[in-house]
């Protein structure tokens, strides 16, 4: 008790924080913040170390102790946010999906955002078909390799690198074939930009999963996406409910434990209300607040329209939220008004010097200088000079189900489920690998790490940073075999997502009356105690008058009023008395 006492006394005294945020490529930014230091005081650091002025598409995500994932505040003081003990760290990610990614105004947004799009797409967070992966694989390459050269690039050369959770030999020849015959001449500009373009018109485009049960107790995944409230289930899209229109529009968002509300409006002026139930409480109050902000940010057109969101019910306040950006159109206007010369971008592959991003999966660097720039990763020159010394060797892939990620267009499916029906979107069921694992945040020890093994989450801290930041390990997909990783895939998807057992029903049902009971005792009480204070007043009504005379109210004023308020006006003046003499 003395030790704790002391240790919290001690951090209370500390006045600064180190805090380590991983970047969109793989580089860390240290720096040091005051103990009251705000979100947005470190946002700001990080956009003015990257040069980026259109920042409000981006946020910073941290993981708790507990393994829930959060979105930094700006309005709050980063110490208060966080529950771990510093040094804190966090990870810059895309928060906000732009309508239109390609149309955004300067390179560097775009780049940033391209770079989370890859790591979506990796992590399978972004369900695509399988002719649209290779074109999206092969703008990867052309990107950050350049044009095919004989010389750099030997045969199977697209197999050193992993672009999806899993994929065939067959893909792997295909994203050659075009990125050997379509794409030369293509600057990485060019190749980034064809990316986003690509990119923006698939189903899953700007999904951040959140993975629920229905009330069934089918697993369904619930995202927000620049467009709309999106459930995604099997291979399905079982509900799309638009932000801006009247017809299929979202309402309402409300949660109540790990119960999770959305209110919409239906052909006909009728109302539908879709009810899942997430992990924990915890989670359900994320997934409720990712929803307030998307909800905020793509649908109001200006931000003095946001308002405090609540999720009250009939006798208890709730959780209350409030949005404190601007919204997409406020931030398209303010882009549309940027005005510089394009800031200088370094790429992977492109600059030496410049620790960036990989899209090869080797081995990791045991330890790495603490400085205020450091990079963690393999570099693809590297990747291609070590393929070309094995260039006979066995290639390293995840082996595959099959060679399908069947998905449709955003237009094709729209077309064909009305905006609101259900949609296939694969051939197989809709599965993130990043979304559905727990994220490891504790020290370094052997019984945790065989138990995140049997739950299919990484085993260090370094890869909990990796996985974070959206690069799991070789031993996540490349070691598992096609048993294996459907093994891991349930287990991460069971894990956590308990449905409402009849235990929890009861449980609840007894809170619910108990908490009613509660409420109407109150106010009876008070309800009681604004009577005798009427009764016993001057006030001459007819029904008071009646109260008065009857016997009951006369026992009760001679018996218990009357010598209490004598004993209450003796103790006010003995406390007179003692105030006077102290004078």
């Amino acid at each position: 008790m003395l030790s704790r006492f002391m240790s919290g006394s001690i951090r209370n005294l500390d006045r600064e924080y180190n805090c380590t945020v991983r970047l969109l490529d793989d580089t860390e930014y240290t720096c040091t913040i005051q103990r009251d230091a705000k979100g947005q005081y470190l946002f700001d650091l990080i956009c003015h170390h990257l040069n980026l002025l259109e920042k409000d598409y981006f946020g910073i995500r941290y993981v708790d102790p507990d393994k829930q994932r959060h979105w930094l505040e700006f309005t709050k003081s980063i110490s208060k946010q966080m529950k771990s003990q510093p040094p804190f760290t966090m990870c810059l990610r895309v928060k906000f999906y732009p309508p239109d990614p390609a149309a955004l105004k300067e390179e560097i947004t775009r780049y940033l955002v391209f770079l989370q799009i890859k790591r979506d797409l990796y992590h399978g967070r972004l369900l695509c078909k399988t002719s649209d992966a290779a074109m999206l694989a092969a703008y990867i390459l052309q990107a950050e390799i350049g044009d095919y050269d004989p010389g750099k690039h030997p045969e199977g050369y697209s197999s050193k690198f992993q672009f999806f959770p899993k994929h065939s030999e067959k893909l792997e020849r295909r994203i050659a074939d075009i990125h050997k015959t379509e794409l030369m001449g293509q600057t990485p500009e060019t190749a980034e930009l064809n990316f986003l373009r690509k990119a923006q018109i698939l189903e899953t485009y700007g999904v951040d999963p959140h993975p629920c049960k229905d009330v069934s107790g089918n697993p369904a995944f619930l995202a927000f996406t620049p467009f709309g409230f999106v459930v995604l289930q099997g291979n399905k899209r079982v509900h799309f409910l638009k932000w801006c229109v009247h017809e299929h529009e979202v309402t309402k968002l409300k949660f109540e434990g790990k119960t999770f509300h959305i209110y919409a409006n239906q052909k006909e002026e009728k109302k539908i209300i879709l009810t899942y139930f997430a992990p924990t409480p915890e989670a359900c109050k994320h997934l409720w607040k990712c929803g307030v902000e998307n909800q905020a940010f793509y649908k109001l057109e200006k931000s003095s329209q946001v308002r405090t969101v609540s999720s009250s019910n009939l006798f208890f306040k709730g959780s209350r939220f409030r949005y404190s950006g601007r919204v997409a159109k406020e931030v398209m206007e303010q882009s549309a008004k940027i005005k510089r010369d394009p800031p200088e971008i370094h790429r992977a592959g492109l600059v030496p010097s410049r620790s960036c991003p990989s899209i090869t999966h080797g081995p990791r660097l045991s330890s790495v200088p603490r400085t205020r720039r450091r990079a963690v990763h393999i570099s693809i020159m590297e990747g291609l000079e070590s393929l070309r010394d094995s260039a006979h060797s066995t290639p390293v892939r995840s082996v595959s189900h099959g060679d399908s990620f069947m998905t449709r267009s955003r237009s094709q499916a729209m077309e064909a489920s009305g905006g609101s029906g259900e949609a296939v979107i694969s051939d197989e069921a809709y599965c993130p690998s990043d979304s559905v694992l727990p994220t490891p945040v504790a020290e370094h020890s052997m019984e945790l790490a065989v138990s995140r093994q049997v739950n299919g989450a990484p085993c260090s801290i370094e890869e909990e940073k990796e996985s974070e930041a959206g690069t799991p390990s070789m031993g996540e997909t490349g070691d598992l075999g096609p048993d294996g990783r459907a093994l891991v895939s349930g287990l991460g998807a069971g894990v956590g997502l308990s449905s409402l057992s009849e235990a929890e029903q009861v449980n609840k049902f007894v809170l619910s009356v108990l908490r009613l009971l509660l409420v109407t005792i109150g106010l009876l009480f008070v309800l009681l105690l604004l009577l005798i204070i009427l009764t016993e007043s001057d006030l001459d009504i007819a029904f008071l008058r009646d109260i008065r005379q009857t016997p009951e109210f006369e026992q009760f004023h001679y018996e218990y009023f009357c010598p209490l308020r004598r004993w209450f006006a003796c103790k006010l003046r003995w406390v007179g008395g003692l105030l006077i003499n102290d004078k």
